[in-house]
Parts: C-alpha cells; sequence; structure tokens
C-alpha cells in the first residue's frame, strides 16, 4: 500500500480516425514524462477521437492498441489509462482500458453514452461500475458523458479517486468545470478529469481544462487551456483521510440501489 500515488496527466490533441499517428504521439509524450510515475491517463478515445464510424475504426481486444498499452505499462511500470472503440461479441463499445505493469487489464464500458451525437445509436452501453484496487488505492474510472450522472458516480464503495476521461467541447466546458469539483466534494475523494485539445473532423474544438481535485474541491493542477501539455501531480492518502475523519460527510450519505 501506497500514501501517495503519483499521476501523469496527458491533454493532447487528437488525429481524426488514425490510431498508428495517435500512438506515436503518445508514445513520445509518455516518452517524455521525467519523473517516476505510478499511473498515466489519455483522453476518452485516444487513437481516434469522438467518432461514430465504430465499423472502420474499432479494434478488437487482441488488437494493436491495447499490446501497445500493455507494452508501455511493463516498460515504465506504471498503470496506463484510456479509453478506445472495442468490437466484442457483435456489439461496439466506447471501452475504458486500465492496463497495469502486470499486464492485467480492467475494462470499464460507457454507461451513459452521449445520445446527442447520437452515441447511444453505434455503442452498447454498460451495465457495471468498476473500482479498480490499484496499489492500495481504490480508483472509479468513467468516462465523459458519465460525469453529467452524479447517482452512478456516488462513492458508495468508499473509493479514493474518481477519474473521468473525456472528449468534451468547448461550449460545454463550464459544465465539465463545475462538475468534476463537485463530484470532488460531494464524494470527497480526489477527482481526475483529462480531456482533449484542438478541433476534430466536424470542426468541433475542444479546450482541455483538464485538472485533478482535492476532497474539498481544490484544484491541485495548473493545465493550461488550448494547449498540450503533460503534468504529473501527487495525490496523498493522509489528505482524504483526514477531511473523512474531521467532516464526515460520507457517513450521513443516502442509500439506494440502481435498477
Amino acid at each position: 500500500m501506497q500514501d501517495q500515488l503519483k499521476i501523469a496527466i496527458i491533454q493532447s490533441d487528437l488525429v481524426w480516425e488514425n490510431p498508428k499517428k495517435n500512438r506515436k504521439n503518445f508514445s513520445e509524450k509518455i516518452k517524455g514524462i521525467s519523473k517516476e510515475v505510478d499511473l498515466i491517463v489519455l483522453p476518452e478515445m485516444f487513437t481516434t477521437g469522438f467518432t461514430m464510424n465504430a465499423e472502420t475504426a474499432a479494434e478488437t481486444m487482441d488488437g494493436k492498441t491495447v499490446a501497445w498499452m500493455r507494452k508501455k505499462a511493463s516498460k515504465t511500470g506504471a498503470a496506463i489509462v484510456g479509453s478506445l472503440i472495442i468490437s466484442e461479441a457483435g456489439k461496439f463499445y466506447n471501452r475504458l482500458l486500465f492496463v497495469e505493469p502486470s499486464g492485467t487489464i480492467t475494462i470499464y464500458d460507457k454507461k451513459h453514452t452521449f445520445t446527442l451525437a447520437g452515441e447511444h445509436k453505434v455503442y452498447a452501453s454498460g451495465t457495471e461500475k468498476v473500482v479498480i484496487q490499484y496499489k492500495g488505492w481504490n480508483i472509479c474510472p468513467l468516462v465523459c458523458y458519465d460525469l453529467r450522472f452524479p447517482v452512478w458516480a456516488r462513492n458508495i464503495e468508499n473509493y479514493d479517486v474518481l477519474m473521468y476521461v473525456a472528449n468534451w467541447p468547448k461550449p460545454r466546458i463550464l459544465a465539465w468545470d463545475t462538475l468534476l469539483k463537485a463530484r470532488a466534494i460531494e464524494n470527497m475523494c480526489y477527482t481526475i478529469g483529462v480531456n482533449r485539445v484542438g478541433l476534430d473532423e466536424a470542426q468541433n474544438e475542444y479546450s482541455g481544462n483538464s485538472a485533478v481535485y482535492d476532497v474539498l474541491g481544490n484544484a491541485i493542477t495548473s493545465i493550461k487551456p488550448n494547449r498540450e501539455q503533460v503534468e504529473v501531480v501527487t495525490l496523498d492518502r493522509n489528505h482524504i483521510s483526514f477531511y473523512r475523519n474531521k467532516l464526515k460527510f460520507l457517513d450521513d450519505k443516502d442509500t439506494f440501489i440502481l435498477k
């Protein structure tokens, strides 16, 4: 068990539907991380951008990107996290992969598909919330639109870290900033949000605004919007335990069952 967890956040532009170029780009950015870290977080659909062309853009769990993630995790000694399009059993998923240096992979399929863009017509919705135990930390990974649904994210599992990977567009970035902070405060956990920058094929603009918030909702990163940037931040378990024991807000949480 580690009292601290070092996270590298990669805020990057994405090349539209070009996994090879995107893998190369992220390989270079990962190589440039000068500090030793435990976890490297990439955006949503980091190999393609947020495309609905799943039939041509999808990979499998035996494909090149999963192999690449395994290789990078093994080489860096850090877990690699990001989502990509996966084809499985005749369906397409916007699937987050948490790939550990050992090669162990935990998956989370995006629960709330983005109906405004027709994502629900292309991708199957996930049904299971996941909490990953990694180096003594409990991490709950979610994807983009999931951020708007606090009941799904509610901390009933006693997780330490809530993590979102995203392609969240600039016109609604105030919601991104506000909801990330709210999720941290209401769940008394560190909350990580990693978003892309740049323009996609449809000229949708992304400003990034990637950030990490502590349990009180304070930003502990200084990532600039509208630019590619890598930042390393340290999460401290004592910060969580101190404020949870002092304030005890989670002791008063509602009990419910999702159906």
